[in-house]
């Protein structure tokens, strides 16, 4: 049966593929014991996640070597490119009810091979400083900390923030140290006659690297996990006014800030979410969103197995004074061929020269 399911993944989505593709699909089939298995995060409200939840991988070409970085080791980094900032949802590092050959299990941690599969594509990269979302405990980001450095990736600095959901967090660790960080002064809103926190709040942390101060404003806005009589994308754009609130406090503060704005946007860029935050081109708060691509000039960062759908909802933006500073060319979204062994989302790295 699973060989059956991943033929029928090839043949049913985009893109096409060579022959020559097919045959390592082949050999995907005779290896498939080991993916990893669904969880019910995206399932409807008091509804059993389907079969179609359990992970498989979607069918894509291996990630080819490139310049830009993705099959660099953490030996062969080198320091002189610029600042290495990597933007990732490392879906579910945390404990939680999971899908287990379709039984769902009660308070299970990540699996081992997901976590091992996360260390070891962020080790490839190098990356100076990395923000996090969809973490659990403290604990969980000191764990994430403590494995990377095992592995030789040594990030010691850290900073962990929540917001209304006990459950998922944020995270940043760096190589640089941390010199300060703050917290929004809005963090609810009202909706439907009810007060609703911002989900899993906001990440402000300032660091210091190369002689240069660099904020990082962190956010994993509401998902499209629908909510009981409240509107999910209501929900959504209501969290991003608050973030575009923020935002606007720290530019009119200082307008030369070198200020990144990252995360899971849960959202698209025509979307009313999305452009509240980046807000209006001609404005001197006018966000960029880096338009980073893959080795194959694809710009998708997530798939959801429920809906069969790719999108790009995790960005990383930068404000008018930090644009100039972006390594454009260099800067791209991750396929390491082993991706979704480790996340349903693949990670973003912008590189400040």
């Amino acid at each position: 049966m699973r060989n059956r399911s991943i033929f029928t993944q090839f043949f049913n989505r985009a893109p096409a593929f060579a022959g020559v593709v097919f045959l390592a699909c082949i050999g995907l089939a005779t290896t498939g014991c080991d993916k990893k298995t669904g969880t019910p995060e995206w399932a409807a409200p008091g509804e059993e996640a389907p079969a179609a939840v359990q992970k498989s991988d979607p069918v894509r070409k291996p990630a080819r070597a490139n310049s830009q970085g993705n099959s660099a080791t953490s030996e062969s980094r080198n320091t002189s490119e610029g600042l290495r900032f990597i933007s990732y949802n490392v879906e579910n590092w945390l404990t939680m009810d999971r899908y287990v050959d379709r039984k769902l299990v009660k308070n299970l941690p990540k699996p081992e091979s997901e976590k091992q599969a996360i260390v070891k594509l962020l080790v490839n990269q190098s990356p100076d400083v990395i923000g996090l979302c969809e973490i659990g405990e403290a604990g969980d980001l000191a764990e994430i900390r403590s494995a990377l450095k095992a592995a030789g990736l040594d990030l010691p600095f850290t900073h962990y923030v929540g917001g209304s959901d006990p459950v998922r967090h944020q995270g940043i660790l760096s190589r640089f140290p941390i010199t300060s960080t703050a917290k929004p002064a809005e963090t609810e809103f009202k909706m439907s006659g009810s007060t609703f926190g911002i989900n899993r709040g906001i990440l402000d942390a300032s660091i210091e690297a190369g002689g240069n101060q660099y904020r990082f404003i962190g956010v994993h806005l509401k998902s499209k996990r629908e909510v009981k009589d409240i509107d999910q994308e209501e929900m959504r754009i209501h969290e991003a006014r608050l973030l575009r609130r923020h935002v606007d406090r720290i530019l009119q503060a200082d307008a030369n800030v070198r200020l990144v704005v990252y995360g899971d946007f849960n959202d698209t860029r025509p979307s009313k979410a999305f452009k509240t935050v980046t807000g209006s081109y001609n404005d001197p708060g006018y966000l960029t969103a880096i338009p980073a691509k893959d080795s194959r000039g694809e710009a998708w960062t997530h798939y959801w197995s429920l809906h069969d759908i790719y999108s790009r909802i995790d960005f990383i933006t930068v404000s008018r004074a930090l644009r100039s500073e972006v390594d454009f060319h260099a800067s791209h979204i991750i396929d390491d061929p082993t991706w979704n062994e480790a996340s349903d989302h693949r990670p973003v790295l912008a590189i400040f020269k």
